[in-house]
């Protein structure tokens, strides 16, 4: 089983952090308070973790910017940019899962953001 691409997939995207991570830098470069921000409940720590993570796997890009104060900014790759329809089927298949019909039209990448 350790073959199994969607082994593989979970391994990468898993983890509490990393698809909310990905859902928010969806259409914007974000800085990390910005980031934290958006995802309140996230420590520091998780987030610079969850971060780190998904940079090494080719999914987050980091921008530093020589400057003072220091300014850095987070954005998704092209290759985190083709989990958008993947992430969007997670997503109806979870509120479909939890019994709602929210999906059964197009869905949307912000049905699960509420």
């Amino acid at each position: 089983m350790q073959d199994c691409p969607i082994t593989t997939a979970i391994t990468i995207i898993g983890g509490k952090w990393k698809i909310p991570i990905l859902y928010s830098l969806r259409e914007d470069t974000l800085r990390f308070s910005e980031l934290k921000r958006v995802l309140s409940t996230v420590t520091q720590k998780m987030l610079t973790q969850q971060l780190r993570e998904l940079e090494r796997d080719g999914l987050v890009i980091r921008k530093v910017y020589a400057q003072v104060p220091p300014k850095v900014e987070y954005s998704i790759t092209p290759m985190a940019k083709k989990l958008e329809p993947i992430l969007d089927a997670l997503c109806c298949w979870a509120k479909e899962y939890q019994g709602s019909d929210c999906c059964k039209s197009a869905p949307d990448m912000n049905v699960c953001a509420g």
